[in-house]
């Protein structure tokens, strides 16, 4: 994803549409947007954001260009993922619903009480999670690898990619909520 366009004066919307994991980036280390009492604006510009929150705008910025290349560090591309599939648990993290309708073949629906045999078990376990279109899985990854499965990566693009990169037999889908 391109982010040479991105300033202190862009807008948070801007922002969080090219860096999908600014917000969590802004809250471990600034403490915002977390919650009502330090929420942002989407209109409001990183520079007026740190202006009343009492940090540097550029500091800011640099901070969230460092932790958006980490959080590509944390994906996979499908094609990676299908080289490797033989070393890889493939774990999806989308609705009940959604897997039932269509998932990636071998993949498993994850469950609380997988989740947590998966804490309890294995720490060098390498886990592949997928979502819909890999705008969510980072969060997860970010959760997984806080809980000590360091080998815990996302599917870039998400099961969407997939189908378009890997399985074009695979339906696609768009979910109303996308809209």
């Amino acid at each position: 994803m391109e982010t040479s366009h991105l300033t202190t004066e862009s807008t948070m919307e801007a922002i969080l549409a090219s860096l999908p994991g600014a917000r969590r980036a802004l809250f471990a280390r600034y403490h915002l947007g977390g919650c009502q009492s330090c929420a942002f604006s989407n209109r409001e510009s990183l520079a007026r954001l740190s202006e009343r929150s009492g940090f540097d705008a550029g500091e800011a910025l640099a901070h969230l260009l460092a932790s958006h290349q980490h959080d590509l560090d944390m994906l996979m591309e499908p094609a990676e993922a299908r080289s490797q599939l033989d070393s890889l648990r493939l774990l999806d993290i989308r609705t009940r619903e959604e897997h039932e309708a269509v998932a990636i073949p071998d993949s498993e629906f994850l469950t609380q009480d997988l989740q947590q045999q998966l804490f309890a078990g294995d720490p060098q376990s390498r886990l592949l999670l997928y979502d819909h279109t890999g705008r969510d899985v980072l969060d997860r990854v970010a959760w997984f690898r806080g809980h000590g499965l360091h080998q815990t990566f996302g599917l870039h693009g998400g099961i969407d990619a997939w189908s378009r990169e890997i399985d074009t037999g695979l339906p696609r889908y768009r979910l109303e909520i996308d809209a």
